[in-house]
């Protein structure tokens, strides 16, 4: 595929994968409140995740998936309970919350950081439609396998990029040290934000 069709898909596809979500709130938090390790292991779960789904609907097989609706109705609960969970969580850290700055979590492996990007983006049934969207709508009809791999490689390495800098962005050491002195409020809004996140996943029509 010529650069200069490629270029705007993957402008678009940074726009998207950018706007504030469920993977990027986590890969936020997480760098700040962990550090830089744990929040670049949550954002290449996170691409793992990604690369799963793209797999699916590059296969063919996120069309066959949504013919299916109790599939897409177990995943849409499993990522809104999922979410939720994280919700609870940032709100039991907000009211427990001590007073001025503390000490970064840094107990639990790595491993840990990264199942839990990678659950993120599989228990979204959002992700797959949107990959299928970039197949069915940015590749044109009857292209090779080549161009395929092409275009879904290529919206995948941008994806590890660009998270991997917003974990490096949010793990440095003044925004950490903001995270820090303002904990409690930080874990409040993230527990709001984790729990609309949750009802939309729940509310939205995935057509």
């Amino acid at each position: 595929m010529p650069i200069s069709d490629l270029l705007p898909i993957l402008v678009a596809w940074v726009i998207a994968i950018s706007s504030p979500g469920p993977a990027t709130l986590a890969i936020s938090g997480t760098a700040m409140e962990r550090g830089r390790a744990h929040g670049l292991a949550l954002a290449w779960g996170v691409a793992s995740g990604s690369a799963v789904w793209g797999l699916v609907a590059g296969a063919g097989l996120g069309a066959a998936m949504l013919a299916h609706a109790w599939l897409v109705e177990v995943l849409r609960y499993a990522g809104a309970g999922y979410l939720a969970w994280l919700a609870w969580k940032s709100a039991r850290s907000a009211w427990q919350g001590g007073g001025a700055a503390q000490a970064r979590v840094v107990e639990g492996s790595l491993r840990r950081s990264w199942v839990k990007g990678a659950l993120i983006h599989l228990t979204n049934p959002k992700a797959v439609l949107f990959w299928g969207a970039v197949f069915a709508v940015a590749v044109p009809s009857g292209a090779s396998a080549a161009v395929l791999w092409e275009v879904g490689l290529s919206c995948l390495a941008v994806s590890v990029v660009s998270f991997t800098l917003m974990a490096l962005a949010f793990s440095a050491g003044p925004v950490s040290r903001a995270y820090l002195r303002a904990k409690r409020g930080f874990d409040a809004v993230f527990a709001a934000l984790f729990g609309f996140a949750a009802l939309k996943i729940l509310t939205a029509r995935l057509t």
